[in-house]
């Protein structure tokens, strides 16, 4: 998607400081001048990986956030120091990029993901057969495999890209997962819906890496697409 990026010139910024051992960026953020909170923040510094991120969206979706500790495996931190991120918060001198998000319906259940929706095999012990619709158009045939990723271009840099060795910046990425036979990954326009059918299951069906999941069995479909909610990432100036 076209992201959209909107300045702040704030005189002070609340921030919350999200994840483990956090106590000593606490203390940093203080000494930028940033006011520390732990409800109703401007800004959310989460600290850790790519995994604590997504989990940071959960808790406080629609908050500007981001990555304060760069992992090793992390494509989306900074390579500035913890004291340059927050003087930067602390004077204004960011963006916000807004950034698409997927969602997954089945029945009355419905579940959200900044990087990507995956259906998966429950048994890893056994393949699954499915199929797929794009805009209510069958695409191939029956697949056999391990499942397949729903990615949006933000989550494109994980999961998306072990899979298909590439990225996209614009649309929704579609991966198969380990496929017997060979079928040709999809980069799609971002307002397709994806409607996968199970024809031989079970299997089951997550957002990135949150702990609630949606169990199928043979001949359930789930319909993903983009959602409406909108994911807020700080880039710096």
């Amino acid at each position: 998607m076209q992201s959209e990026f909107k300045s702040r010139y704030p005189d002070k910024v609340k921030i919350l400081i999200y994840g483990k051992e956090i106590e000593n960026a606490k203390k940093l953020a203080k000494e930028a001048g940033l006011e520390v909170v732990d409800k109703n923040p401007d800004v959310i510094a989460s600290y850790g990986g790519d995994g604590t991120l997504m989990k940071c969206e959960k808790d406080f979706p629609g908050v500007p956030k981001f990555i304060l500790k760069k992992s090793r495996t992390s494509k989306k931190g900074h390579d500035i120091s913890h004291e340059e991120s927050f003087e930067k918060i602390a004077k204004g001198k960011y963006q916000i990029q807004e950034e698409m998000k997927i969602e997954a319906i089945f029945k009355k259940e419905k579940i959200i993901g900044l990087n990507e929706i995956i259906v998966h095999n429950k048994d890893p012990r056994k393949a699954i057969r499915y199929e797929i619709f794009v805009n209510g158009r069958k695409n191939g045939g029956e697949i056999i495999g391990d499942g397949v990723v729903v990615s949006t271009p933000f989550g494109s840099t994980g999961y998306y890209r072990s899979i298909t060795d590439g990225i996209f910046e614009i649309g929704i990425g579609v991966a198969f997962n380990n496929s017997i036979e060979q079928s040709d990954h999809m980069v799609l326009k971002e307002d397709s819906e994806i409607l996968v059918k199970i024809t031989r299951g079970p299997a089951v069906a997550y957002a990135d890496n949150l702990k609630k999941e949606i169990l199928l069995k043979e001949q359930d479909e789930i319909l993903i697409k983009k959602s409406q909610d909108i994911a807020k990432v700080i880039k710096f100036l």
